[in-house]
Parts: C-alpha cells; structure tokens; sequence
C-alpha cells in the first residue's frame, strides 16, 4: 500500500539547486498548503533552543507538527501549547517515549533538539524508521557517532539537515562566495571562533530520582554512561560535563565556524590533515597548504578582541592574498580592501546568524524534491569530524595528524581510541 509519506516524496516537483543568496520575501509569502501536500512533523525534545527553531519551522505554511515527545512533561506540555497556539487547534499529541512517535507512519520527518547526548542515536533510529531528519548541533558527540550517523543517512536515503543554519543565512553565503569566485585571491588563512575548551568529570550530588510519568531519566541519559539524578541536568546544565557534551565545548560554536570555514575552502568532503594546539587556539592545516585558526573566546559574548565587535557573535573571516572578508551573527559584512564591498549585493536587513527559517525551508523543500539540504549528512560529518580532531590535540596536548579518507588519526592508538565512547544499554 502507499503510505502518505511515499506520496508525497514521489509527488514533490524537482526544484533547481538552492541559491546562494535567498530572497527573503518567499519565505513569508506561502499560500496554505493543501493537507496532502502538507510535511507532518514529529518533535524528539523540546527545550528553549526547540522552542526557538520549531516556531521559525511553523512559518512555513507547508508544516504541520503532529506529536511531541519529552522525557520531561513540562517541557512537553509547554512545547504544545506553542503549536496549539500556532495551529488554532488542539491535535498535537504529547508522546513521552520518542520510539512511539517513530512508529507512526503518518509523521514525515522529526525535529530532533536533545542534548548533545542523544542527537545521533535518535537521528539514526528516526532514519531507520523512515523519517526525515532536522538534527539540532552537534549531530554527534563523536568522531565515530558522526560517521556511523552519516552511513545511516546514506543507506536509508534519507534527507537529513543538521541545524548548522548560517549556511542558509546571507552574510555568510556571501562571504563564502567572495572565497569561491576569487575575489579574495588564493586563500590563505581561516579564523574560526570557538568556546574555551572544557572538560568536567565529576557529579553533581545525587538527588531522589523523580517519577518517570515527570521525569524519565533513563530516557534522559539515554546512551550516556549512568550517574545520579540532578536536577542541574535536566534544567539544561549538563554542557562542560564530558559524559553529555560534545568536543569539550569546542563543537557548540565549532560546529557552526568551522564548518563555514570547510565550506570557504570547498573542504566539504574532507578535512584539515594537521592539528595541533597553540596558545589561545588550535590550528589545522589543509592538504592545499591553507591555515584553519581555531580561537578560543573566554567570554563568547562579551568582547571578542581581534574581531569586528559590531559583527556580534560566531565570527568568522577569511583570508587571501588579495582581501578578505568577515561576518558574524548581526547580518553585516565587512570586506578588505574596501573597494570589495562595491561588488556586494544588497543583504536583508533582519536575517541575522540565528534565523531558522531559510534554513528550515530549505529542508522541507528537500523532503519534496529528495535533494541535499545545504547542510546534509556529508557536510556535517566532515566538519564535525574536524572539530573532533581539534578537541582531541587540545584534550591529548599534541599535534594529530589524520588521514581525510578514513577519518582515522596516524600512528596514534591513545587518539584513535578516542574517537568513540561506550554506550550505555538504555533500551
């Protein structure tokens, strides 16, 4: 029998390749789709970062979320209020165990936005179940999650975006094209900036563990190694413990930096071959013999000297022997020589680097035409995989060589060791 699902990818009219530069205005400008044209959308976790990019998925008029599913009933029951409210209805169910919400063949894809812990696992399980996936970052915690994540996606042909949406943000495309088109020259340099590394492996005091119906832990830790309840960890304060958190930290801007660095280097299928910690930083070296600088902030949103202030938050700048060209989460761009910036287009005045809407309807377009979202399984996994490999020389204190082909570190066994955790039976 044909299923709703297979319907509606069989139905979807190819589309052309996304453009670099997205017009706003056809974001906002979608008629109501009609009910079997319309994506039906299943929530896995439901915090404040889920709030923030579901409502920006809700814009679009194509978009239905259906089932939400939480560990806690809290968040649950505010996240569906958020949709009901939206809606104007009260059908989105609440489903406290997430492989339930897999099991329905009437949802399309999920919206995956756990903690870091959690997001492969539940990618691949929702992939496995024939769902589309939109995986909050990091998409793995580790160098072994990301490929075995990606392997998923490739097998089971699924469309997979991870939430890395300054890809789809303008600025950053321009930048990115300025790189592309040499108008920057031959590129020598790349600057990221990252979180100060940090690594905590201790406990928090236990506390009793609640009742599952409000708080299910078990779920909560998921493939995480066991320790007792704390109520800091379900209140979001898990980040910096090394058991839930990706790359030290590294990955939480990392994932979004460095990853416009690949993509400026047209490294999306490969990666830095060198890394090595510095002062203030890591560096990494691409086989074309160009320079990724990795800068740690020790207040990300403070002050960030060496960087354009007025450009705000996850800067990145590109540099050639001809010019280069910075940008940061305000929306603006700031090109050298200045001569540069008469070769601009006009950017949107309000997108700035944490708008989800582009980004999110570049994934719905792809659930339709079965193409690949601008950030997809292999983007992510090559650029997470370099973030990784950065963590681990500034974890290690020492260069790490890598081999781009098999994601592997050279002569390093302590290295190659760490690049996967055991995984706790949770099931």
């Amino acid at each position: 029998m044909t299923t709703r699902r297979r319907m509606l990818q069989s139905t979807g009219i190819a589309a052309a390749a996304m453009p670099l530069i997205l017009q706003s205005n056809t974001l906002t400008q979608r008629a109501m789709a009609a009910p079997s044209d319309r994506i039906r959308l299943g929530v896995i976790g439901i915090g404040p970062r889920c709030r923030y990019v579901l409502g920006g998925m809700l814009k679009h008029k194509d978009v239905q979320c259906v089932a939400i599913s939480d560990v806690q009933a809290s968040r649950a029951t505010t996240g569906k209020k958020l949709v009901d409210d939206q809606a104007g209805d009260n059908t989105c169910e609440l489903i406290p165990d997430f492989r339930r919400l897999l099991d329905r063949d009437d949802i399309d894809a999920v919206l995956i936005a756990t903690g870091d812990r959690w997001h492969a696992t539940a990618s691949m399980l929702a992939a496995e179940s024939g769902k589309d996936v939109y995986s909050e970052k990091p998409c793995g915690i580790t160098i072994d999650l990301c490929r075995r994540l990606s392997e998923t996606i490739q097998r089971t042909g699924r469309v997979f975006q991870a939430g890395t949406q300054r890809r789809s943000v303008a600025n950053f495309q321009q930048a990115v094209k300025l790189a592309h088109e040499g108008k920057l020259g031959t590129l020598r340099q790349l600057h990221a900036t990252v979180y100060t590394p940090e690594i905590k492996t201790t406990w928090l005091p236990g506390q009793p563990t609640p009742d599952a119906k409000q708080c299910n832990w078990n779920l909560w830790l998921g493939p995480a190694p066991w320790r007792p309840f704390n109520q800091d960890y379900v209140d979001g304060r898990w980040r910096g413990y090394y058991d839930f958190d990706s790359g030290a930290r590294l990955l939480d801007w990392g994932a979004h930096t460095v990853d416009l660095c690949q993509w400026a280097n047209q490294s999306d299928d490969t990666l830095p071959i060198e890394y090595r910690p510095v002062e203030g930083g890591i560096e990494a070296k691409y086989s074309n013999g160009v320079l990724l600088k990795l800068h740690f902030l020790e207040t990300p949103f403070g002050q960030r000297p060496g960087w354009v202030q007025s450009l705000g938050t996850c800067p990145v700048r590109f540099e050639g022997d001809a010019g280069s060209v910075e940008v940061g989460d305000s929306g603006g761009i700031v090109v050298k020589p200045e001569s540069l910036a008469d070769q601009l287009p006009k950017l949107p005045e309000k997108q700035s680097g944490l708008d989800v809407e582009a980004h999110s309807r570049n994934f719905l377009d792809c659930i339709k035409t079965r193409e690949l979202p601008a950030a997809n399984h292999v983007v992510m996994r090559r650029s997470h995989t370099a973030c990784h490999a950065a963590a681990l020389s500034w974890l290690l204190g020492r260069t790490l060589r890598m081999d781009p082909k098999s994601e592997t570190f050279v002569n390093d066994d302590e290295a190659n060791r760490l690049r996967k955790r055991p995984e706790r039976d949770w099931a």
